[in-house]
């Protein structure tokens, strides 16, 4: 199953990478990179073939763990100055928000190597880099899978996109002394059960780690600014982060990253795959931060610079 992915993007990247990198075109040959990246790391529908071929589910139930449309809900951050990174190929054939050996041993034929570590918990509930399940209870596979198949999957489509996301923000760092990072996705409805509230009350979630992601002034700011508009927004729950703001979020070295989860509701229909009338208004709110953003980051830049604001503060 292939989709018009590429047509979401003014600039696109060369279809053998397995990422899009879509710089802005005001930028083009510049030799300073932003300061500010957005990734969309879940948004990936290039489905191989022999993927599909091999997975117990249909084209339309492997693509329940997708973010579907996120990628194109941030598609004018080139316009607005930011540059867009995102995934082609999707979570289910290689989570790009996991670490390179979160595996899990039960997958496999053979014994892992002795370098992978024990399973993480994502990794020991079917969430690892190479996923087991799509959604709760839902297996990819009626086999197990070689090691050498996630060997491939990980050097050829997350080392990549990995690569470059670390070059670009330690480009950014270099030329500017901060680099910041949304990292957008999508959250099913079910999952804002989790909070305690019911469901519908959240739109967003922004996880910065509990602080340790960035500093509190990014989060704040986005937060306030999708609240002006009418959204409704919490803060680390049911999501306070993963691999990736973890592992590029350290604001006392100025990287500060902060997680985006936007609620599948309020702008899809999650049974049928497809957009609803909401989508509309959530891309032009989306398009409106960006560009608000973009403009208010030389001060909020020169703010990072300073003494961290902590979650305590």
């Amino acid at each position: 199953m292939r989709l018009p992915y590429d047509t979401l993007f003014a600039m696109k990247s060369p279809a053998t990478l397995p990422y899009i990198f879509s710089t802005p075109l005001a930028t083009k040959g510049s030799q300073t990179p932003a300061p500010l990246l957005i990734t969309s790391p879940h948004s990936g529908c290039d489905y191989p073939p022999e993927f599909l071929a091999a997975s117990r589910l249909d084209a339309h139930a492997i693509r329940q763990s997708e973010d579907m449309f996120v990628a194109e809900l941030f598609a004018g951050a080139p316009e607005a100055g930011i540059p867009l990174m995102a995934a082609r190929f999707p979570r289910a054939y290689v989570d790009l928000n996991r670490a390179a050996d979160e595996l899990e041993p039960t997958l496999f034929h053979e014994k892992l190597p002795d370098h992978i570590p024990k399973p993480s918990l994502r990794a020991k509930s079917g969430l690892g880099t190479v996923p087991r399940l799509v959604a709760e209870n839902t297996p990819i596979y009626d086999h197990k899978l070689s090691y050498a198949e996630a060997q491939h999957r990980i050097e050829t489509v997350y080392q990549p996109f990995h690569d470059a996301l670390g070059t670009a923000l330690r480009d950014a760092h270099q030329a500017h002394g901060l680099a910041l990072l949304l990292d957008a996705h999508s959250m099913p409805s079910q999952a804002i059960k989790k909070t305690g509230q019911a469901d519908g009350e959240i739109d967003f979630v922004l996880g910065n780690r509990h602080g340790r992601a960035c500093d509190e002034r990014l989060s704040d700011w986005v937060g306030a600014f999708l609240t002006a508009l009418g959204w409704r927004v919490a803060y680390n729950k049911p999501y306070a982060g993963g691999f990736i703001t973890e592992q590029y979020g350290a604001p006392a070295n100025g990287f500060h990253a902060l997680q985006i989860e936007i609620n599948r509701a309020i702008y899809m229909d999650e049974a049928s795959h497809q957009k609803h009338q909401g989508f509309v208004a959530l891309h032009a709110d989306i398009t409106a931060m960006m560009h608000a953003l973009w403009a208010a980051l030389p001060e909020l830049c020169e703010a990072l610079s300073g003494p961290q604001k902590s979650a305590a503060e």
